[in-house]
């Protein structure tokens, strides 16, 4: 791949901002020549692909929090995959949904449900549908309703925001339409060349019990469950955790990550589909689990491991979850057993955990939010930090920070202990959000699967905690509750009481303090219950809809300008006459700014080949070798340029080819004109 150059060291989250503010297995047999035998359609199972990709130009990136990193185009889209399971026994229906995002944040989840209300009335609600994230950090932001995650990209981005929402609504629109009779089988196995242990010295804190479950220090559990329609195969969820950062916050192309690219690579690769054909096909979701303290930079530095090339490590990654997914996939057995689910809303600043579920057997208490010094250290592994902060802190440094910090009143900060307390977010979202205190915590249950939706980043330790409260609750074996992470809302990390004492970055980011982990063991026992029993749970206070707070500091698209003497869509440099297979094609088009459309289920480029006098797409923006990216040239003149490349695989069929660019152009009316560009033609070689 020719992508961009230069990646930078260390990781730090998105809550760093609002403090700123103060405020393989190899050689798997064929899943369709390696189907379970049929069993009775229990089912009704409907699968839906939508694109989620919101603005790719000059859009404050969301994961890494770094103000430098702005979207500059399009590597691949971003996509929702959703999944619609019906019981035909009860008529209960459920729907999972997992998107190439960073996160899912409750101002999301509100506007979905709010579409799928309008659309489908009851059907689809709270309680029955579950939405995640990846995690990718290579995505643009600005779609949370809280100050924390939205500050480094100067504000609520509207466009994205309604790219998602509309996005994974209709995935969910495709999966409803899809339903047909079906099965569910269900595989597990053990990968262990896909993460690393970024926090080991604080994992190596838990008793000896918890780290025996991992004798690496790492989750390495594959849990694959298989959809079919009849008797064929319709999609797949591959549950395993390992953070979604291969690619490092130096890069400001749009890419859904190691998970994307295994999602991509069966989707397309595998099983023909073509996104663009907007037809129903195999739907193969790569979501994270308890990913918290899970790293892919094998290396335990930023863009390192297996590789030092940021892109070809996501490809690996990602490749090595796909062969170890289609491995289980095929091996997977046929399950039984209803769909349900349940869901709380619970205040997470206020709760009173009993003694049962805390290190001392006393009764103790969570506090309002609370960023901890070691947030500003990041972890190293991953991302960015800001210099004189270390992870392990006890006490904040003097430094830039140091004097927007607000003072934390020494009963919060006793409450905190023996974290370094620099901002009282939970005391400052009393006058605006900044972070979040009320969360949705909710359990689905899909045949003999059930899925602990989790509103973080749960490290592995704290999710087994979890996994072992609500297993024995359930009395269900512990391989069958998975922790679903980064779902339904966002609310930093979670680590275990233990965990949190050692102060690393991730313990620095468990807002609610050392009794976060035992709060939510007690939370999911009762939604447990709750769902063993048949019974309804209460509700709990909803958090508020904050959509009409919003604010941005972010200017949109005055006008755009041609270069002189071209029109948009005039190429300014054109391809090569011949390529041979393995290199790269390039070509620069006039162009207008891609925020005036982001051509959402669409593309801004296109390569073509002529078959039989007729023109036909073979790659778009995608595609995995592909890259569109836009340049400002003169932003008094508003003139910018698209360049498009094709990196050449080694299997492209040798004839004649040409590249199209899809753009729009404001004008100083406001008024906004497709338009497209086609290069010259070229040949590419054997």
């Amino acid at each position: 791949m020719h992508l961009p150059p230069s990646r930078s060291p260390r990781k730090l989250s998105a809550l760093v901002l609002a403090t700123a503010l103060g405020a393989v297995a190899l050689g798997a047999p064929s899943p369709a020549s390696a189907a379970p035998a049929a069993a009775e359609a229990d089912y009704l199972i409907g699968r839906g692909i939508a694109d989620v990709t919101g603005e790719a130009a000059e859009t404050g990136m969301m994961g890494y929090s770094s103000f430098d990193q702005k979207t500059s185009g399009i590597h691949q889209r971003q996509r929702s995959r959703a999944y619609v399971v019906a019981d035909r026994a009860t008529g209960k229906r459920v729907v999972y949904v997992n998107a190439d995002l960073a996160m899912i944040f409750q101002s999301v989840r509100q506007g979905v449900l709010a579409r799928l209300q309008e659309r489908y009335g009851s059907l689809y609600g709270e309680e029955n549908v579950l939405l995640s994230a990846t995690h990718t950090h290579s995505g643009p932001g600005g779609y949370s309703h809280h100050v924390a995650y939205n500050l480094s990209v100067l504000g609520f981005q509207n466009g994205t925001y309604r790219a998602i929402v509309d996005g994974i609504a209709e995935s969910v629109a495709k999966a409803h339409d899809d339903l047909k009779p079906g099965t569910l089988s269900l595989g597990t196995g053990t990968l262990t060349n896909a993460s690393v242990n970024r926090s080991r010295a604080a994992f190596d804190r838990n008793p000896a019990a918890d780290r025996a479950a991992f004798p690496d220090g790492i989750d390495p559990a594959m849990t694959v469950l298989r959809f079919r329609q009849g008797d064929k195969d319709a999609g797949a969820i591959s549950w395993f955790a390992t953070h979604n950062t291969s690619i490092t916050n130096k890069n400001t192309l749009i890419s859904p990550d190691n998970k994307g690219y295994a999602a991509y690579a069966w989707e397309h690769d595998h099983e023909g589909v073509r996104y663009l054909d907007n037809t129903p096909g195999f739907v193969a979701a790569f979501p994270n689990t308890n990913a918290g303290d899970m790293s892919p930079n094998l290396n335990l530095k930023p863009g390192s491991g297996p590789t030092e090339d940021e892109f070809e490590n996501a490809r690996v990654i990602g490749e090595r979850q796909l062969d170890k997914a289609r491995q289980v996939y095929a091996g997977a057995r046929p399950v039984t057993g209803g769909v349900d689910a349940r869901l709380t809303y619970v205040d997470m600043e206020n709760v009173t955990v009993r003694g049962q579920y805390t290190t001392d057997g006393k009764e103790q208490r969570t506090c309002p939010a609370v960023v901890g010094a070691s947030t500003l250290a990041g972890s190293v592994e991953d991302g960015p930090a800001i210099p004189g902060f270390e992870e392990g802190m006890r006490t904040p440094v003097a430094s830039i920070i140091d004097a927007l910090r607000i003072d934390t009143p020494s009963w919060l900060a006793t409450c905190q202990y023996p974290k370094a307390s620099l901002v009282p977010t939970g005391l400052l979202s009393n006058v605006h959000p900044v972070t979040p205190k009320i969360l949705p915590l909710q359990i689905m249950r899909i045949g003999e699967l059930y899925l602990v939706a989790g509103p973080g980043e749960f490290t592995i330790t704290a999710g087994l905690r979890v996994r072992r409260t609500v297993a024995q609750e359930l009395g269900v074996p512990l391989e069958r509750v998975l922790l679903q992470g980064y779902a339904n809302a966002y609310s930093q990390y979670v680590t275990t009481p233990e965990e949190y004492d050692t102060q690393n970055y991730e313990g620095g980011s468990t807002l609610y303090g050392r009794n976060t982990l035992p709060a939510y063991q007690q939370e999911y026992a009762r939604v447990a219950a709750s769902l063993r029993q048949g019974t309804p749970i209460g509700r709990g206070t909803a958090p508020p809809d904050e959509s009409a707070r919003q604010f941005t500091f972010q200017t949109g698209v005055v006008y755009d300008n041609p270069p002189l003497g071209k029109s948009f869509g005039s190429v300014l440099t054109g391809p090569a006459s011949s390529y041979a297979r393995g290199s790269t094609a390039t070509v620069e088009f006039a162009t207008g700014h891609p925020k005036n459309n982001v051509r959402r289920g669409g593309t801004f480029l296109e390569v073509q080949r002529l078959e039989a006098g007729k023109w036909v797409r073979v790659l778009d923006d995608g595609d995995w070798e592909t890259t569109y990216r836009w340049t400002r040239i003169n932003g008094l003149t508003g003139t910018s340029k698209a360049t498009v490349t094709w990196d050449i695989g080694p299997d492209t069929a040798p004839g004649t080819y040409r590249i199209v660019h899809h753009g729009d152009a404001k004008n100083l009316l406001g008024k906004i004109t497709p338009f497209t560009g086609t290069s010259p033609t070229f040949t590419v070689t054997g």
